[in-house]
């Protein structure tokens, strides 16, 4: 089994979900704030190089949900720009970013993460397997935790 560094939004309902699967499935999750990581560019990049530029984003933040920013107005000539905006507002970063052994990815794509490292059968059959990413919040009517 191994051990995944998983940055996280702490008190994030969606994460907490997804380190759970993690877990039951043998796995060590070894969880870090992503909101307080000391984040540059390039130790970004290693995480989100695999997705197209309107990925990296948290569809679910603030400035999005806001119009603020729209993600899908950005592509690969935007890297720089998008890095910038990661690092000062780590909100908008796709979470959960995930580290086994320095190979890295981006959200939480159960039949990805499945492939790559492995998970546990018995979650085969919950219904929010459809999409581990969505916010968890809206589901139970309680408010996430915005932390900037």
């Amino acid at each position: 089994m191994a051990t995944v560094v998983f940055y996280e939004k702490p008190g994030c309902a969606g994460n907490a979900w997804q380190k759970r699967l993690l877990e039951a499935s043998g796995h060590t999750v070894v969880a870090r704030d992503i909101l307080h990581a000391d984040w540059r560019r390039l130790q970004l990049l290693p995480f989100l190089k695999s997705l197209p530029v309107s990925q990296w984003f948290n569809r679910n933040a603030p400035l999005i949900q806001s119009g603020a920013i729209n993600p899908d107005a950005f592509d690969a000539a935007d890297v720089t720009t998008v890095l910038d905006l990661l690092v000062e507002h780590p909100l908008l970063i796709r979470r959960p970013l995930l580290d086994v052994d320095g190979i890295c990815q981006a959200g939480f794509d159960i039949r990805t993460i499945h492939a790559w490292i492995g998970l546990s059968a018995a979650f085969e059959g919950s219904p929010v397997i459809g999409n581990p990413e969505v916010c968890r919040h809206d589901a139970n009517g309680t408010t996430c935790p915005v932390r900037e």
